[in-house]
């Protein structure tokens, strides 16, 4: 955890459809990027796994990577992207089910697409430009601004994000089946945009 207010440039460790709580430390941080060269370690599971809410309530969905065989010391850099299963189609489809009936899922989902669908390990070979790519979109939803460059000066490495963010407190907000399953904290920005829409960038300001 970083022990100095985010006044200053942050480097986050990657992630895969970050959660709202990650994306809370994003708008709070002046520039900020993911930082790819932390070494592997394969369990930091966030780097492509990320929690939604379906019908039945929290829900897992992750990305099929390889191990970056013959490399020492590898990074995140290092990382292939498997097609292993075909994730990608497991995570649209599930996607689907449950954001579905979100008053904006139609709205966004189309821009999520390129990560979704057939080709997507040749589109993004390893997982580094994949989360980087879903990141730019994702900033450009929530009107935040795009990720510091790499030659840009690092900054504080924000090893929790989540934690930072607890202490500006967890605002709940309208999910879809809360009536139901009550509200479920802690998921992936994704919940937050399909649900809100554009008070999503609202919402991840307000602290």
């Amino acid at each position: 955890m970083m022990d100095t207010p985010l006044t200053g440039p942050v480097a986050l460790p990657p992630r895969y459809y970050g959660s709202i709580a990650y994306y809370t430390v994003v708008a709070a941080a002046p520039q900020s990027r993911m930082d790819f060269s932390i070494l592997y370690d394969k369990r930091m599971k966030e780097a492509h796994r990320c929690e939604i809410a379906d019908k039945e309530g929290r829900t897992r969905l992750t990305a099929s990577i390889g191990k970056p065989h013959g490399i020492q010391r590898a990074t995140w850099s290092d990382v292939p992207l498997s097609p292993h299963n075909r994730w990608w189609h497991t995570h649209r489809v599930t996607l689907e089910s449950a954001y579905g009936r979100t008053p904006f899922f139609e709205f966004y989902i189309d821009r999520f697409l390129p990560f979704l669908t057939d080709g997507v390990t040749e589109r993004y070979p390893t997982l580094h430009v994949l989360d980087e790519a879903i990141d730019t979109e994702i900033r450009r939803i929530l009107l935040l601004p795009a990720a510091s460059e790499n030659s840009e000066p690092c900054g504080h490495l924000v090893t929790d994000p989540e934690e930072v963010a607890a202490a500006f407190g967890h605002l709940p907000y309208w999910q879809v089946r809360a009536d139901r399953l009550g509200f479920i904290g802690g998921l992936s920005v994704l919940d937050l945009i399909f649900n809100l829409g554009p008070e999503a960038a609202l919402h991840i300001r307000r602290r």
